[in-house]
């Protein structure tokens, strides 16, 4: 049988209580006492009992987070940051895939409720506010914060970045490198996919630039197979009798597929068509093109996400908030000018 509060109580000549509270970080322990009791806890190597603390507390102590593709960069970084911040608190994150699938987003909410997790961080892959997933989360009373997707009319919080911007910077960056002909593989029907495509018409039509229909190619999805479908999207793109001069992509990783598919076509970048992302994911300026693209700040809206979650298990009351956090566009070779004569020369832009 393990070691117990009691017999660390025993040994020190203090009460369970005190011993219970140090666990806890109550504030009404001295700092002497808390230092006894921690040191005999490391010597006897304590391991406190979840079950037990959790009937004393009524928390589980977990926090779930789920999300679109585990082998997404973005989402990486965002679960680093979460899980970094709530560790802080003595929780653990318990990560989940939805793989872009409504259905299996459903069960993995059930899954991490019937684990009675204390909150729940979600990249949800829903189409409208109206979804049974989040009447089903209302009723739950547990309590969730959406990350990157949102969704208008619901009462959530939401940690994002504004995806209109995010369109609107990407355009503008490829309209001042010269960039005439602009297409879009954009993504999924969610609020990133409509909201980066709702920039990048508002900023060619307010350039007096036209839209062609057959510039604009839905991949259906972003996150999932990301680069195999930038792939298939761009040998569409190359395959019309008027190729464009300039992709926006909907993420880095659709981006990436792009790049291999124009140069397996013995074309230049950005010479022959100028290539720009969404992410900044770590290995962007390592590719054989490194990437322009728009930082949406992934590890800050994990942070912030698991502020926001912790403060709502204390008060499950507050009322919803969003945060919506700056972005900012980083020029790379696949976008940099001065390789295409007529061109400027690339610069670093922050938007909000």
């Amino acid at each position: 049988m393990g070691v117990t509060m009691k017999d660390i109580a025993r040994d020190l000549g203090v009460s369970v209580v005190t011993v219970s509270k140090v666990l806890r970080k109550h504030s009404d322990i001295s700092p002497q006492t808390r230092e006894r009791v921690l040191r005999r806890m490391k010597e006897l190597n304590y391991q406190p009992n979840q079950a037990a603390r959790s009937l004393v507390t009524g928390r589980s102590y977990a926090m779930g987070l789920i999300v679109p593709d585990l082998e997404h960069p973005f989402f990486g970084e965002i679960a680093k940051a979460i899980s970094r911040r709530i560790r802080l608190k003595d929780y653990s994150l318990i990560i989940a895939s939805s793989e872009e699938d409504p259905v299996i987003e459903r069960r993995e909410i059930e899954g991490l409720m019937a684990r009675q997790v204390d909150a729940i961080v979600l990249a949800s892959v829903q189409t409208s506010a109206q979804s049974a997933v989040f009447q089903r989360l209302a009723q739950s009373l547990v309590p969730y914060v959406l990350i990157d997707r949102n969704f208008p009319g619901l009462a959530a919080n939401y940690v994002g970045v504004n995806d209109t911007a995010v369109g609107r910077a990407a355009t503008e960056h490829l309209i001042a490198r010269g960039c005439r002909r602009i297409a879009h593989l954009r993504g999924p029907e969610v609020s990133t996919g409509i909201g980066r495509l709702q920039g990048y018409r508002e900023t060619l039509t307010r350039a007096g630039m036209e839209v062609p229909l057959d510039y604009v190619v839905d991949l259906k999805s972003g996150d999932d197979r990301s680069e195999e479908r930038g792939y298939e999207g761009m040998t569409r793109l190359l395959a019309l009798k008027n190729t464009p001069d300039g992709v926006f992509c909907y993420n880095d990783e659709v981006a990436i597929g792009a790049l291999r598919a124009i140069l397996e076509a013995g074309m230049r970048i950005p010479a022959d068509i100028a290539v720009i992302g969404v992410d900044n994911i770590r290995f962007a300026d390592l590719l054989r093109v490194p990437l322009s693209s728009v930082d949406q700040n992934s590890y800050q809206i994990g942070e912030r996400a698991a502020q926001l979650a912790l403060k709502l298990i204390e008060s499950k009351a507050a009322p919803p908030r969003q945060i919506i956090l700056p972005i900012r566009l980083i020029a790379r070779e696949s976008t940099a000018a001065d390789t295409v004569p007529g061109r400027r020369a690339p610069t670093q832009q922050t938007a909000k």
